[in-house]
């Protein structure tokens, strides 16, 4: 009975160990919010018109994930990442660019340890982790559409991937990435490469990040992607489609924090000469500059008030210019660590080009008193995390 009772309780420490090596989380975001917009084109397409609605992922797209880690030993962990978005207005996945796609948001399993981690799979590169030294770590999606969607900010995906990012070292973290375009007898056919790093000294915060992609015809790039049947365009293998340099800087002064941050896009592709005003959307620019200073403020610990100014030049390959202006007031109050409310005003205006809207509702178009002008998009909602 004894030794059957040690036997039990030797298993027992085992099963415990084993537990204590591995382990499994659930988490997501659920982010709504009841959204006022002026100018909106109307369903009919005759006019413009105010247009009230709830939108799901206000501030930061409701998702639910999946990851885990398993200790290996010798200081390296095992680890995966599957990450699913949805829109919780309606319980639809959020899959706009790509159909049956479980995982949009991420899809990774590595390696990491003392030199670091390696991931392989569906993953963002490293302008997401910089985004928060800029207007996209307060205002998350609602600074998109003036620019942060085109430069990456907002956290766009690459297929068929292998990251590399190393520990801190003396405040530095660098990032590296490749993804493949698979195509037979064309190597070079939808590749995409990616080197970043951010550098972390107290209140400091600088980060950098450049990435470049090709054309082809399962490109890594997800933005490259057209129509719904995930093909790129095969006439353009090989052919770089987009570059983008993103230069980012936060400092802390005691409750406010200040940045500043640059971004300059390429699209190579896009030789195409927009002459109407509708068709003159930032996506169809052939080169963008993206400029951005902010602030946040913490009048108590739980009570955020948010600011900032961001700023777009767009060329286009008739050598007409646009410009897009967005000015951005918020205030984030958290009732908990895991629950907070929201209040948020942004005006986007245009010149010389499309509007596509704060929350993508086009300000009017080529029929309606033209798609430049101004939009005012007024949003209420909760955002929680578990």
């Amino acid at each position: 009975m004894k030794k059957s009772l040690l036997a039990l309780a030797v298993l027992g420490a085992f099963a415990g160990a084993a537990q204590a090596q591995s382990s499994v989380t659930i988490y997501g975001i659920v982010d709504s919010g009841v959204v006022y917009t002026t100018k909106a084109v109307n369903a009919a397409g005759t006019g413009t018109g105010s247009k009230f609605g709830v939108n799901s992922g206000v501030l930061q797209s409701s998702r639910l994930g999946f990851k885990g880690t398993e200790d290996l030993g010798g200081g390296m962990n095992a680890l995966f990442v599957l990450e699913s978005g949805f829109k919780n207005d309606t319980g639809a996945l959020d899959d706009s660019k790509t159909t049956n796609t479980l995982f949009r948001r991420k899809s990774l399993v590595g390696l990491s340890g003392n030199f670091g981690s390696v991931l392989l799979g569906r993953n963002t590169d490293y302008a997401d982790v910089i985004s928060s030294y800029t207007s996209v770590g307060d205002f998350f999606g609602v600074t998109g559409a003036v620019g942060h969607n085109l430069d990456r900010l907002e956290g766009s995906r690459s297929n068929n991937s292998v990251t590399y990012t190393t520990n801190s070292i003396a405040g530095f973290t660098g990032n590296l990435m490749y993804g493949f375009g698979e195509q037979a007898g064309q190597t070079s056919a939808g590749q995409a490469f990616n080197i970043g790093g951010k550098y972390d000294n107290g209140p400091l915060g600088l980060g950098i990040n450049y990435y470049q992609s090709k054309q082809g015809s399962t490109p890594a790039d997800t933005n490259l992607l057209v129509g719904t049947s995930g093909l790129g365009d095969p006439t353009q293998a090989g052919n770089t489609a987009f570059k983008v340099l993103t230069l980012a800087a936060s400092y802390q002064f005691g409750p406010a924090r200040v940045y500043g941050n640059y971004s300059r896009v390429k699209q190579d592709l896009n030789t195409a000469s927009p002459t109407a005003l509708g068709s003159k959307t930032l996506s169809a620019a052939n080169k963008a500059d993206i400029y951005e200073i902010g602030t946040a403020y913490s009048l108590t610990p739980s009570l955020k008030l948010m600011g900032a100014v961001t700023h777009t030049r767009a060329d286009f390959n008739s050598s007409a210019k646009g410009k897009l202006t967005q000015f951005s007031l918020g205030t984030d109050y958290y009732m908990s660590k895991r629950t907070d409310l929201y209040a948020i005003v942004a005006n986007i205006r245009a010149s010389d080009m499309a509007n596509t809207g704060v929350f993508g509702d086009a300000v009017g178009n080529n029929t309606i008193g033209g798609a430049d002008g101004s939009q005012t998009a007024v949003a209420v909602g909760i955002r929680h995390k578990f």
